[in-house]
């Protein structure tokens, strides 16, 4: 019978790793604080004494929050700075430096990538395939390529970035189950609030070898406050918590996130949602009608990937006229690319005004 238990994918090193032992991890109660080498006064420039302290590691009230939103208890959820933060420790939690492995499937987020090359962890490639449909993943490669390499993550970015695409589910967990004992399953969930579908927490309690990672930087426009999520299995997150800096959460930007997670900033918030989600269509659509527009692919993310015959005039058109998109040719199979992220709807439509009269002038200077 295979162990499904995913404490055994960490690395063995790191298993009874304590990790730093940090002042206010220690939990005491006093009336004079002497304990952290903090300063006696606050800073001049902090009035109300807000930032003298070092923060909670792990601020209880956000932690509930979090958890709240996202479907699971508070004990699977580490909060930190952003999803960077969340995939660099699952790198270093599960991956020996030079002796293990992990899967990508590109053309996807640059970071898994990243990290996995400053951690001297091989990359495994399981390319996404480019059908009529819109890019779509192999799970059966991603499985084979896994097996073979012995991967100890896969990562899996559903809505896929720059593709737009969203996983199926049931797939994802049949990657699991496959992979259970071997490899633990990361889906990178920073878009799956503007998308039709569920997300994969709701699989945590079936598939005890997945990993979700979440963010407030994109649908609750807290990109600066750095405040993302990895949800997993609880021991799999106080394994990484003794992996974690120190004092990953700022105070300013955890009460900014409090403030954003309080009712009626969450109700204005799925209004916006909604309003991209519309806008989406519609610049779907202008976008496909449109001259030297070669290809618009379906998205379920708040940006749309588009493939021009003439890309270059069109990212120059756009920046003369003020609007900077993503230039994705780099990237595999998108050497004619560029990503363009959804705006307010007068943003939205001063692209449309542009990229039509670049393609205008193409028309003209072809005659």
């Amino acid at each position: 019978m295979i162990d499904d238990n995913p404490m055994n994918l960490l690395r063995e090193d790191l298993r009874d790793f304590a990790g730093y032992s940090s002042a206010r991890s220690e939990k005491r109660s006093g009336r004079v604080w002497l304990n952290a080498n903090e300063a006696a006064w606050p800073s001049v420039a902090d009035g109300e004494g807000a930032v003298r302290r070092y923060p909670d590691p792990q601020p209880q009230r956000l932690r509930e929050c979090l958890a709240e939103l996202y479907g699971c208890a508070p004990e699977q959820l580490l909060a930190g700075r952003g999803s960077d933060e969340a995939i660099d420790l699952l790198v270093r939690g599960f991956c020996r430096p030079g002796g293990d492995s992990i899967v990508i499937t590109p053309p996807t987020f640059g970071m898994y990538a990243v990290n996995a090359r400053l951690h001297g962890t091989r990359i495994v490639e399981a390319p996404l395939r480019d059908s009529a449909e819109g890019f779509v993943c192999d799970f059966a490669a991603i499985a084979e390529a896994a097996e073979r390499e012995a991967a100890k993550l896969v990562f899996l970015c559903s809505p896929g970035n720059p593709s737009g695409t969203l996983l199926p589910l049931d797939q994802i967990e049949a990657l699991a189950q496959r992979l259970r004992g071997r490899a633990m399953v990361v889906v990178d969930e920073a878009y799956i609030e503007f998308a039709d579908g569920d997300s994969a927490v709701s699989a945590l309690a079936r598939r005890r070898n997945i990993a979700v990672l979440r963010t407030l930087s994109k649908a609750h426009a807290l990109a600066a406050a750095r405040i993302g999520s990895v949800i997993a299995d609880a021991g799999v997150i106080a394994a990484l918590q003794r992996c974690q800096a120190p004092y990953p959460l700022p105070t300013p930007c955890v009460n900014l996130a409090l403030r954003a997670l309080a009712e009626v900033p969450r109700n204005t918030t799925k209004a916006r949602i909604a309003t991209a989600m519309s806008e989406r269509e519609k610049l779907l659509q202008a976008l496909r009608a449109m001259p030297g527009v070669r290809r618009v692919y379906p998205s379920q993310a708040n940006f749309l990937l588009a493939r021009f015959d003439d890309p270059q005039a069109a990212f120059d058109g756009l920046l003369d006229a003020g609007v900077v998109v993503r230039d994705f040719r780099h990237a595999p199979q998108l050497g004619d690319a560029l990503r363009i992220s959804l705006g307010t709807p007068e943003q939205n439509a001063a692209v449309i005004e542009v990229l039509n009269r670049v393609a205008r002038a193409s028309c003209g200077a072809a005659a």
